[in-house]
């Protein structure tokens, strides 16, 4: 059985995804012992909140669809137990990032690596979109490999 999600069912993924990252990035910037880690991810989390809004305003220019429902909510209730499953901030991520350490190149690598799961979750739920709605799966996509390159050029000052 082929299933098939809507664009505007991914985009309400991205705000979630987004959230889970500002509050994610927010915590490791308190937790930060050095200074310049504290700014990158006080940085992130800022950009998780800029994303947020781009997804809210995409969210905002398409139609949902939603099918019929045996009761109210039983739709977004499912999306959410699937996307509970699925999310690139997890609590593993979170315990991960605590063994870290606290050096820049090492949160630096992890914030990258968050970031790279991220742009993959949504690669392997593009597959799950009507064709016709792709694009604005790429755009999510897109959004997210801002992040990678953002990261990828602080990497380069702690090189």
């Amino acid at each position: 059985m082929e299933i098939f999600l809507q664009a505007a069912d991914v985009l309400n993924f991205a705000v979630r995804i987004e959230e889970d990252g500002e509050a994610f990035y927010r915590k490791a910037a308190v937790e930060a012992k050095e200074g310049a880690i504290k700014k990158l991810f006080v940085r992130l989390a800022d950009e998780e909140v800029k994303h947020k809004k781009v997804f809210h305003d995409m969210l905002s220019k398409i139609d949902e669809y939603r099918p019929t429902e045996s009761y109210g909510g039983e739709y977004m209730a499912y999306l959410r137990d699937y996307l509970d499953g699925k999310i690139v901030f997890t609590k593993e991520a979170e315990k991960n990032r605590l063994s870290v350490g606290n050096d820049a190149l090492s949160a630096i690598d992890f914030a990258i690596q968050r970031e790279l799961d991220s742009v993959l979750y949504y690669q392997e739920l593009r597959q799950f979109i009507m064709e016709r709605q792709r694009g604005i799966v790429d755009d999510v996509i897109a959004e997210e490999r801002k992040h990678f390159a953002l990261l990828a050029e602080a990497k380069k000052t702690y090189k």
